[in-house]
């Protein structure tokens, strides 16, 4: 099959997962999109994180084809990916949730609805942010912590049974050699790369815009990452912001 449209015309169960709203739009809008060929009855699962209303513009488009659409974006990285335990977050109509479930159910142990289409979104770019800030915490920390003479994987320890304790330093350390199986200890190489972060920090920036909403320390993280991406690590993990600070204290 050599196209979105191809594969419409076979199936009418579809789970879409791209890493951009323009690469979502072209494959569902497209010349040779899915909606080219999309069958009456098909249920359409967006799992990419994008614009909250770029899924509900979808959405409308595939509700007058007579078809179902539904954002359900993804958390838990190459590792839960592996494993088969994501977490999703699924946006649209409530009768047609359990259809999505069976699905989703296949790659993930968490098929979580959370309302109408673009909430899945809603929820995934605040998980992001979080997940942004609590890396540039855990990243500052530990390199404060190493420039004091401690050794990492002791204050890791420490973090990890006292109250600073979180993903980031318990399951996704950012410091090379504290945990095995993780980017860090691959020379960042794998997982959630630093342009997809900062790509979600913009849909966070975006959406704090224009719901007003003040978001700090979320447009700081933008900024990090944005410039991580300017200075040759955009295709590294995210965790990489470790190496990045670093990298600063040396200029």
């Amino acid at each position: 099959m050599g196209s979105p449209a191809d594969v419409a015309e076979k199936a009418d169960r579809i789970i879409t997962m791209l890493p951009s709203s323009p690469n979502v739009l072209e494959a569902y809008t497209g010349s040779n999109g899915i909606l080219k060929k999309v069958k009456k009855g098909s249920l359409l699962i967006d799992s990419s994180t994008i614009d909250p209303a770029v899924s509900r513009e979808l959405a409308n488009a595939v509700e007058k084809l007579d078809a179902v659409f539904m954002d359900a974006p993804v958390s838990g990285g190459v590792g839960a990916a592996r494993a088969g335990n994501l977490t999703f977050m699924v946006g649209g109509m409530e009768e047609e949730f359990t259809a999505a479930q069976e699905l989703l159910s296949c790659m993930g142990t968490n098929v979580i609805y959370c309302g109408e289409v673009g909430t899945g979104q809603a929820a995934k770019i605040c998980n992001n942010m979080l997940l942004a800030i609590g890396m540039i915490g855990t990243a500052e920390t530990m390199n404060l912590g190493i420039r004091l003479g401690l050794d990492p994987k002791l204050l890791a320890k420490i973090l990890n049974m006292s109250s600073g304790r979180c993903w980031s330093s318990d399951t996704y350390n950012p410091v090379p050699g504290v945990m095995e199986g993780v980017p860090s200890s691959n020379n960042y190489q794998g997982g959630f790369g630093s342009t997809l972060m900062a790509k979600d920090l913009g849909l966070a920036q975006n959406s704090a815009t224009n719901t007003k909403t003040p978001i700090l320390l979320g447009s700081l993280a933008h900024q990090v990452y944005r410039m991580m991406c300017a200075r040759g690590y955009a295709q590294k993990d995210f965790s990489s912001v470790f190496q990045f600070l670093r990298e600063e204290e040396d200029l």
